[in-house]
């Protein structure tokens, strides 16, 4: 079977890279050349986790062209993966989305077979069936009796975690109202032992964003508690402890401290919010997610203030990317508290072991260190991201405040105050 993968994010390469090594033959196109190119020299087009060894490895299987017309006529199916971002207002933007599908059928029109059409970008309830089906159908119309087939496979891809998740998923959701097209996206994952649940559209493309806001719910949760347990001088980890041991609840994700960042909880959430709102629901629940999240980084810089006078100091930053084992910067706490302390006149240097590059292209102008050590001569640190390197660097004599509960911080700094702890 051959795939072509349309977008080489961090999903549509970890995607595409993956099902190579489960044998099929991949096929990557996307609007920016420059990532075909990258793929072609032999590299991967985004930093995760073991994906460069098996891109290295399936070579052989995978190729790139620019052009959809061909990537649709080597292939049996396509994959959609490209971006959906957020609207001024919080409603997802289908541009990407909408683009993909015109090309799709317009390709599709020149074909001589059926073709399946799998949607893994996370995309609304009734995306599928009102944007993109659609417009399959208007461009693939120009040729008459086109076949093609339609379904929503949500992906659970854990930036810094991805290629473990594709191999060992928790479950596979495979939403259609076609019984030969769910049988054949069965069939492309039947090597991985995990539930394989069918599902209409609507619902497939409702579990993704219920998933995810569920889990950003648990750390806003773990938060609101956390502040309260560090008023009252209580760690709000032994609590999260003494919780997940009850066989009702799940102790993942109960991770007090700076709150989350990245590409989906918060994009995803604003985009649940809309729609509940545009029928008619207002969200309290998910609408206190975001606002305890926004919050969050803040208390850092309100620690902070306890121990020293902002301005002028020099503030050494552990941590930018999002969250460790990525380069994803989208969102991270580091942004907003870089923010709050260049406003109030302090001096930066910042270190992460490979999110440095991109943090760059957002402020050129702070300083940043070549290695860890250079941050700890800072007047005072400040930890955004817990990378387990950080488990190892020499506290002693700091003042540390801490996002993210990195022990050996709070054992030997001179100084230490965790956010929910």
């Amino acid at each position: 079977m051959r795939i072509s993968i349309f977008g080489t994010g961090y999903v549509g390469a970890v995607t595409g890279i993956c099902f190579a090594d489960l044998g099929y033959h991949i096929i990557f196109t996307d609007v920016d050349e420059s990532k075909l190119k990258i793929i072609n020299q032999g590299k991967s087009p985004v930093y995760e986790s073991g994906l460069q060894t098996l891109l290295e490895k399936n070579r052989q299987k995978i190729s790139t062209t620019q052009y959809a017309l061909e990537a649709v006529l080597q292939s049996d199916m396509s994959f959609i993966c490209v971006g959906t971002p957020s609207n001024e207002d919080g409603s997802i933007d289908l541009q990407f989305i909408k683009e993909v599908s015109r090309t799709l059928g317009a390709a599709i029109a020149k074909k001589n077979s059926p073709h399946i059409v799998v949607v893994k970008s996370t995309v609304i309830p009734g995306t599928i069936e009102d944007v993109v089906q659609p417009l399959i159908k208007m461009e693939s119309q120009k040729k008459a009796n086109i076949d093609f087939f339609i379904v929503s496979n949500p992906e659970f891809l854990r930036e810094g975690k991805a290629v473990y998740d594709f191999f060992n998923p928790d479950r596979i959701i495979i939403g259609t109202d076609d019984s030969i097209s769910a049988s054949i996206i069965a069939q492309l994952y039947s090597s991985l032992n995990c539930p394989k649940m069918f599902t209409s559209i609507r619902t497939a493309e409702m579990i993704k964003y219920v998933n995810n806001a569920f889990l950003a719910t648990k750390i806003s949760f773990a938060n609101e508690i956390g502040n309260v347990c560090k008023k009252a001088g209580i760690d709000s980890y032994e609590i999260f402890k003494g919780i997940g041991l009850d066989s009702r609840i799940n102790p993942q994700f109960f991770r007090s401290g700076i709150g989350f960042g990245g590409s989906c909880f918060p994009k995803d959430i604003r985009a649940l919010i809309a729609y509940s709102k545009e029928k008619g629901i207002r969200p309290r629940i998910l609408e206190a997610v975001l606002e305890t999240n926004q919050d969050q980084p803040e208390k850092l810089i309100f620690l902070l203030k306890r121990h020293i006078a902002i301005k002028e100091k020099k503030i050494g930053i552990l941590g930018l990317a999002f969250k460790p084992e990525t380069d994803d910067i989208r969102e991270s706490r580091a942004i907003t508290v870089i923010h709050h302390l260049l406003a109030e006149g302090a001096r930066i240097v910042a270190f992460d072991p490979i999110a440095m590059d991109n943090f760059r292209k957002i402020f050129p102008n702070i300083e940043y260190a070549d290695i860890p050590d250079v941050v700890l001569q800072s007047d005072a640190i400040l930890i955004i991201t817990e990378w387990p390197e950080f488990e190892n660097l020499d506290y002693d004599g700091k003042i540390v405040i801490d996002g993210r509960n990195i022990k050996n911080a709070q054992k030997n700094a001179k100084i230490y105050e965790g956010v929910c702890w």
